[in-house]
């Protein structure tokens, strides 16, 4: 709100007139105070000034300024000092981020000479009659970043940025392009794997040298308020860029969505105030020492500073997975759940306020429990309430999914549940998801 100086009118002009006599003398007598203010502050100074020349010479003021000095100095010594660290690691960790390049065949509308008459000699261009022929040609349609994990070639981005099965895709990494091809793209989570080879490039150069792959940090010791730098390919336009800010939150959940309408349910992923922008997704999140602690993926629509990122402890294990079988491999249990909460408890008339409710879905297809899946095999049934997967509480932060991601096909886990009215434990042998 903007501050406005109050205006006091006093009197009207009669008034005013009235005063002109008293106010000519106010001024000869302000005048005369002025001049005397000046030369008593001129007097005032020299004495001042006197004094702080004794002091100065009896050393009682000798460390004042110096000591001023000093602070200014260490100040400006720290926020350098953090510059740096920064600047240092973006150079050593930028030669391993990448940006990713979609392309794919489209049609082209080609406008015949001869469009728009209901008779012609004959097309030339292969006219069906309509006046338009249609051929395809390649066009970019998609960008986003990724980084290296892997010496040979092994790239981590979202799986979003590598959801078409048609497209072609391109890793520029400085000033050289290579074809990539997908491995593997996580059922479960939002990340996917490419593979580049460096014996070849599309501009006809040999590469033969290792890439540099990235430090994968722990995000499980993350704390909010620690710097961190966004690296990637915003807009697809600026390649290599770099936004610096903090952790703003930490085991945030939310459902993403790109333009093409599919979405995701993100869990346990980091909030940042660094700016993430269409592009950035994919590129790593780095500590300020430099290692990978998330994958950026996704932005807060219609706000501004709020991005999130997955963080790369959900990320490990798919890693060594592709490295040690080229493929991701996911537990799969093989029900359909509805989280319960307070509200859910309330309205269903529910037991527990925490949990997973076994739910059919809306249509006749979508069942409660998947006919010869690991659940079916156990005995769940609808309506069951799965409490606790090996002693966890499945609550809002330790979601069903996100549990059960810690396990690998063939794992035998413990399930808590409830089930007409009794508790019990039930084992069950995860399965892979096909």
């Amino acid at each position: 709100m903007n501050e406005q100086d109050d205006i006091i009118v006093l009197g009207g002009e009669g008034e005013q007139k009235k005063n002109e006599s008293s106010m000519d003398r106010s001024e000869n007598h302000r005048g005369k105070m002025m001049l005397v203010g000046i030369m008593g502050g001129f007097s005032g100074a020299l004495i001042a000034l006197g004094l702080f020349g004794l002091f100065l010479s009896q050393g009682k003021l000798k460390n004042v300024m110096p000591q001023a000095d000093n602070e200014i100095a260490e100040q400006k010594r720290i926020v350098t000092e953090s510059d740096a660290l920064i600047v240092d690691t973006i150079e050593k960790t930028m030669p391993g981020v990448v940006s990713i390049v979609v392309s794919k065949d489209v049609p082209r509308l080609q406008q015949s000479p001869f469009g728009g008459f209901p008779f012609f000699f004959g097309d030339p261009f292969g006219s069906d009659g309509s006046g338009d022929r249609t051929e395809s040609e390649k066009r970019q349609i998609g960008s986003g970043s990724g980084f290296f994990v892997s010496a040979d070639g092994l790239i981590v981005t979202n799986k979003h940025v590598v959801a078409d099965m048609q497209a072609e895709y391109t890793v520029l990494v400085g000033e050289k392009k290579y074809p990539a091809t997908v491995l593997a793209r996580d059922p479960s989570n939002d990340i996917a794997l490419l593979k580049i080879d460096s014996a070849s490039t599309l501009v006809g150069e040999a590469g033969g040298s290792e890439f540099t792959s990235l430090s994968l940090g722990d995000s499980e010791a993350l704390k909010v308020g620690e710097t961190v730098l966004a690296v990637g390919n915003p807009l697809g336009e600026f390649a290599n860029s770099v936004s610096r800010g903090i952790i703003s939150g930490l085991k945030r959940s939310l459902t993403a969505g790109s333009g093409r309408g599919d979405t995701e349910q993100l869990l346990g992923i980091i909030q940042t105030d660094a700016a993430i922008n269409p592009g950035n997704s994919g590129g790593p999140l780095l500590s300020i020492s430099g290692e990978v602690i998330g994958i950026n993926v996704a932005m807060a629509e219609g706000a501004e500073n709020i991005g999130f990122a997955i963080p790369i402890n959900q990320v490990k294990k798919v890693i060594g997975q592709v490295i040690a079988t080229g493929k991701i491999s996911t537990a799969y249990l093989g029900v359909r759940y509805i989280p319960i909460d307070e509200q859910l408890k309330k309205d269903a008339d529910l037991p527990f306020d925490y949990g997973a409710l076994i739910a059919r879905g809306e249509t006749i297809r979508d069942f409660a429990v998947m006919p010869g899946s690991p659940a079916d095999k156990a005995g769940l049934m609808e309506n069951d309430i799965i409490l606790e997967i090996n002693g966890v509480k499945i609550d809002k932060d330790h979601s069903l999914v996100s549990l059960l991601s810690q396990y690998a096909p063939n794992d035998e886990i413990a399930l808590k549940i409830w089930h007409k009215g009794d508790t019990k434990d039930v084992q069950v042998v995860l399965e892979e998801r096909k």
